[in-house]
């Protein structure tokens, strides 16, 4: 295995969106890499505008460079000239072994993974939070929400966006697409069985996502988001060592902006993971809180708007004048590792689909 692929063998584990890994990779030798990348804003509600496929491909990068240090190897990346920020291509260039000291984060990479179930409410101490607070660099800052009332707070934000999320169709016809059923792991999905649901409530939701109409029914006569709403996202928000926020010193508005956030974001899950804690991405609040600040109509029930705009209020109060500053979101905490969870994609598919991709593109086709 030449050192690009051992690097590529590692960071395709990057996290992504749904696992929606838009990525993927040439090798054109032993040292140099290219990576297409791409986002899903055209059939995705949740990636307005390319940013949440942005942040992962900051993810992405960040994770080469990690993974090179392996071999003892810095990394050179370039974005080529002339590709379009929907489908952004970077030149990935594997410097000679220089006694670059092995990242000691790298042995999380495999390892770190989403744990949507409830998790301890100990809290994470200083020496865990100074550890984390000091992963994102100086461009980042963390800022936390511990304690009864503030998690409180945080668990309304959150089944609030719930709400949301459970009642349009334009979010139905993604989770329809993304979950895997009868499934404890998955390589382009998420598996049903990493929901965090129990059984009863993963058969009613695998009958009730049939179709729209079922959805719409249950919403509209039987109370269909409340159980969800309390199991997924009231309970686990509440059941937990903190939530946090990770703040750029500047509202991000470029490419490279929401690369740098995604580089932020997997240093600091990685950190959280090298130090026994489970994690949970909190992105809708952002998405939704960011459609109202907009003025974006994201879908066409009048209600979804109006507490879209609620949420950006509440993101405002818990973030005096930072809340369009916000990058990533989560919660976090002490508990077991999950014993379901998203894989990846092999690498000959990852690099067969890039070669299948760019072939088409000198035909004419795409």
């Amino acid at each position: 295995m030449t050192a690009a692929e051992e690097i590529l063998e590692l960071a395709r584990w990057a996290p992504s969106g749904d696992n929606t890994q838009p990525w993927r990779f040439s090798i054109v030798s032993g040292d140099h890499i290219v990576v297409n990348a791409f986002d899903t804003r055209d059939r995705c509600v949740y990636d307005l505008d390319g940013r949440a496929s942005q942040v992962a491909v900051g993810a992405l990068l960040e994770t080469m460079r990690i993974a090179a240090t392996a071999s003892g190897r810095r990394i050179a990346i370039s974005r080529r000239p002339g590709t379009p920020d929907r489908r952004p291509s970077f030149d990935v260039h594997l410097g000679p072994p220089d006694a670059v000291e092995t990242d000691l984060l790298i042995g999380a990479i495999r390892h770190r993974c989403v744990q949507r179930r409830s998790l301890q409410t100990t809290a994470l101490g200083a020496p865990r939070k100074s550890r984390l607070e000091q992963s994102v660099g100086p461009s980042s800052r963390i800022v936390w929400f511990e304690g009864a009332r503030q998690k409180a707070r945080m668990a309304w934000l959150a089944t609030r966006s719930a709400k949301i999320r459970l009642t349009i169709p334009e979010a139905y016809a993604v989770h329809r697409d993304i979950i895997e059923w009868g499934a404890r792991h998955s390589v382009d999905r998420v598996p049903d069985q990493a929901l965090g649901a129990g059984p009863v409530s993963l058969a009613v939701m695998r009958w009730a996502m049939h179709s729209w109409a079922r959805i719409d029914r249950m919403n509209r006569f039987a109370g269909g988001t409340v159980g969800p709403r309390i199991e997924l996202d009231l309970i686990p928000a509440l059941r937990c060592g903190a939530h946090f926020a990770i703040v750029a010193d500047r509202v991000p508005e470029t490419l490279d902006d929401f690369l740098a956030a995604g580089a932020a974001m997997q240093r600091f899950w990685l950190t959280a993971t090298t130090l026994g804690l489970q994690l949970q991405p909190q992105y809708t609040p952002l998405v939704f809180a960011r459609y109202a600040r907009m003025g974006v109509c994201f879908t066409q029930v009048p209600a979804a708007r109006r507490r879209a705009s609620e949420v950006a209020i509440r993101m405002e109060t818990l973030l005096p004048g930072q809340a369009s500053h916000v990058v990533f979101m989560g919660r976090l905490g002490e508990g077991p590792v999950a014993a379901a969870r998203s894989t990846r994609l092999d690498l000959s598919e990852l690099c067969r689909e890039s070669e299948a991709h760019q072939q088409a593109v000198r035909n004419g086709r795409s």
